[in-house]
């Protein structure tokens, strides 16, 4: 597919993979909308994308708060008037075992990781249903296809949610709609969703299995992304299982 003067709403774009990605789709000629809450970081990221030669503007958007998403997207559609790729990217990480009763970060990535996805898609898609074209991205994980061990299990259900909601997804609205769904499936990646964990000892332990391995790079998503969403129009890469070489 020619993405030159296509457009993407990219969510998470204040760092890691959604940065990235926003980098690499605006080289291809897509304007990229950069959804996230810290907007001081998107304004930078904007300028970046400007100075190459890019079109971007900033959409501050909290995608657990379903108002919040609705005006970032209509701001997004008033701006360039319809909506080719969505990436689903943000989310969150805080690892901690069951019984140590973090509650509030259970419900955390519930709202973001489960929430998020679904606030954004039922906004964004019935402008794609409308044109009857469109790419959706989904951010799952490694912890999506397996529990990842302890600490993980209610992020790991939360990706669990992410892949299963994108093959349902795409069973529904590709054939009906001309609607492609992608599910991103990466392992171990240089991002911040580690420094959100709050449990000193699972912080320690991550790190430490980090530093045992080369570690994907943002860009590296980034690249899988710009595979999938330029195949040919009859082609749907329906998942995306991307690991450091290794990772086991």
């Amino acid at each position: 597919m020619e993405l030159k003067n296509k457009t993407a709403l990219i969510t998470g774009a204040s760092s890691g993979i959604g940065n990235a990605t926003a980098m690499k789709l605006s080289e291809a000629g897509v304007k990229v909308g950069l959804a996230a809450r810290r907007t001081d970081k998107l304004e930078i990221l904007k300028k970046q994308i400007e100075e190459k030669g890019g079109e971007a503007i900033v959409v501050e958007m909290n995608v657990a708060d379903t108002v919040s998403v609705q005006n970032g997207v209509k701001a997004f559609i008033n701006n360039f008037g319809r909506i080719d790729i969505l990436f689903n990217n943000a989310g969150v990480m805080p690892v901690s075992n069951i019984d140590q009763f973090k509650t509030e970060e259970w419900n955390t990535m519930i709202d973001v990781n489960i929430k998020g996805v679904l606030n954004v898609t039922g906004t964004v898609l019935p402008y794609m249903i409308q044109q009857q074209s469109g790419h959706i991205f989904n951010t799952s994980s490694i912890a999506g296809r397996k529990v990842f061990g302890p600490g993980y299990t209610v992020y790991s259900a939360t990706k669990f949610f992410v892949s299963s909601f994108s093959e349902g997804l795409r069973m529904e609205i590709s054939k009906k709609h001309n609607i492609r769904v992608t599910s991103i499936q990466p392992g171990g990646v240089l991002t911040e969703l580690m420094e959100q964990t709050t449990d000193p000892d699972k912080k320690t332990e991550m790190l430490a299995y980090r530093n045992s391995i080369k570690f994907l790079e943002p860009t590296d998503i980034a690249d899988a992304l710009l595979y999938a969403v330029t195949a040919p129009t009859h082609v749907n890469v329906a998942e995306i299982f991307i690991l450091p070489t290794e990772q086991i």
